[in-house]
């Protein structure tokens, strides 16, 4: 781990030498080994070699998570072959333009996922069954035979290691190149949070998903086992967790929600907890202290994106008084603020907001077949060192904490005022009757833009719009005001929990 480039695969080898015995991957109907995993890899990477697939060439896959699903995945790395795993949520046309963006030369599906890619017109690339359905040929049968061992190669680090498409919350979905580098510097900072051969790691967030895998390969390279979970639902992640003994996990803000307020929740045993992870969506600083509360073991809040540039770390459990932050900037990440004009905000400058950009060693490579968003991108300070701009705005405080107000295409222009959402979101969540609530800025003639707000009530709750928007605008500056309030039965969220307040917008139109 000291090195300063390493395969993961190669780390499953070792662990297949060692403690062959180990479980390495386990879902509901199977469990694998680092033995087996490790040969079971060597028989896949070999089927790609023997398909005619070379380093740099590409995969996609759109299935549930499963053994086989991860284990497809690995095979892939061992041979120089990047993956490109797709959401099944996607709709057909999407599915096909990502496969065609990805150039993927075989695509690894399920029964479900099928239902969807069957009308998406793929340019007629092989299609491999996970589950033993008919979505395509079966797994075993296109496997290399029992004891196939692959041609070695050399991983590079600037190889491509998957190519993550965005969720799409902004428009169109972009394919994001990150390498064997990037992942191997992922894989580095497990040490600090106790990865090791006993680590039970619990995921039930999509192996399609940058959040998911930050926790999944750390779990493989460092020997312990990781337990998929396909479909969340709060019961069976609870019993799971207590059954498994679970170490690690990695769940979004929506499902820590949920969580926190199943009526059985203080009933199961979660002691066995080391460390628990989130990232990918705003994290209220009021369940971040229930959990704390509540919840045995550490949390960490990572703040960065799929496209790398640099990270920052909340350790929630040592740091109690900085809840309403994201943390301070890993090891290794310069992370900046800039202002609209693109100029550098001093650093120590505690007054000034502006856009978050950040450098570290894991970025990724660029937008796939995009130079020109990868560009839109980047930004470069006086020295020419390259930086990835989130989009987000945020500002440092006295102890180097950033504080994120919002996405910078989500805060509001009212009357000439900047309005942050996550201001008002904050007011509004302060009802008794609130259990979510989502804010989206909407075209007014008076104004330029208006704030409107999206509640999910607390069930049996009897509090009218009037009545809570009453309440709200009482608590807000005059600039701030709502302007119209709406309850909604849920809020719009991708599958990794982040909301598509796009489709707020689109409502409020209709």
């Amino acid at each position: 781990m000291e090195r300063d480039f390493g395969a993961i695969a190669d780390l499953v080898r070792l662990h297949a030498q060692h403690t062959p015995d180990h479980p390495a991957l386990a879902d509901a109907h199977h469990t694998l080994s680092y033995g087996a995993l490790d040969a079971l890899m060597d028989r896949i990477a070999a089927s790609l070699q023997q398909g005619g697939l070379e380093p740099g060439d590409a995969i996609a896959v759109c299935a549930a998570s499963s053994v086989n699903y991860a284990a497809v995945f690995l095979g892939a790395l061992r041979a120089g072959v990047a993956v490109a795993p797709l959401a099944p949520g996607s709709t057909p046309a999407s599915l096909a333009r990502m496969i065609e963006d990805a150039d993927a030369r075989i695509l690894f599906t399920d029964a479900a996922a099928a239902e969807v890619v069957g009308p998406a017109k793929v340019g007629g690339i092989p299609r491999v069954a996970l589950d033993g359905s008919a979505a395509g040929q079966s797994l075993e049968s296109w496997l290399a035979p029992v004891g196939a061992r692959p041609t070695a190669v050399e991983t590079q680090p600037s190889w491509p290691f998957n190519i993550i498409y965005s969720s799409g919350t902004t428009g169109e979905p972009k394919g994001i190149v990150q390498g064997h580098g990037m992942r191997w510097a992922h894989v580095q900072r497990g040490a600090k949070y106790e990865y090791g051969a006993d680590t039970v790691t619990l995921l039930s967030t999509p192996l399609y998903s940058n959040t998911t895998l930050v926790v999944f390969f750390p779990t493989i390279a460092f020997g312990g086992c990781v337990v998929l979970m396909p479909k969340f639902d709060a019961l069976g992640y609870l019993q799971l967790a207590e059954q498994r003994r679970v170490t690690h996990t990695m769940l979004v803000p929506v499902q820590y929600q949920r969580l926190m307020a199943h009526p059985r929740f203080d009933a199961h045993d979660l002691s066995s907890f080391r460390f628990k992870f989130s990232t990918s969506a705003p994290f209220n600083a009021a369940l971040k202290a229930d959990v704390l509360k509540r919840w045995p073991g550490g949390l960490i809040e990572f703040y960065g994106m799929t496209e790398g540039g640099g990270t920052c770390i909340l350790e929630a459990h040592l740091n109690p008084d900085k809840l309403h932050t994201v943390g301070r900037p890993a090891e290794g990440s310069d992370i900046r603020l800039i202002d609209e004009d693109g100029h550098e905000i001093p650093r120590g400058n505690t007054e000034l907001a502006g856009e978050v950009v950040g450098h570290s060693a894991g970025m990724m490579t660029g937008y796939h077949r995009q130079p020109a968003k990868t560009r839109e991108a980047e930004w470069f300070d006086a020295t020419g060192k390259r930086f990835i701009r989130t989009g987000d705005v945020g500002r440092f405080d006295a102890d180097g904490f950033l504080t994120l107000f919002d996405r910078k295409k989500d805060m509001i222009i009212s009357g000439g005022f900047n309005i942050y959402p996550s201001d008002l979101e904050t007011v509004v969540r302060g009802h008794a009757a609130v259990a979510d609530v989502a804010v989206v800025g909407v075209p007014s003639e008076q104004w330029g833009e208006t704030p409107v707000a999206f509640v999910v009530r607390r069930e049996g709750d009897g509090t009218t719009e009037a009545a809570l928007l009453q309440w709200t605008n009482k608590q807000l500056g005059k600039t701030q005001r709502l302007a119209r309030l709406h309850f909604i039965d849920e809020l719009p969220r991708s599958a990794i929990g982040k909301v598509l307040k796009r489709e707020l917008r689109d409502l409020v139109g209709r």
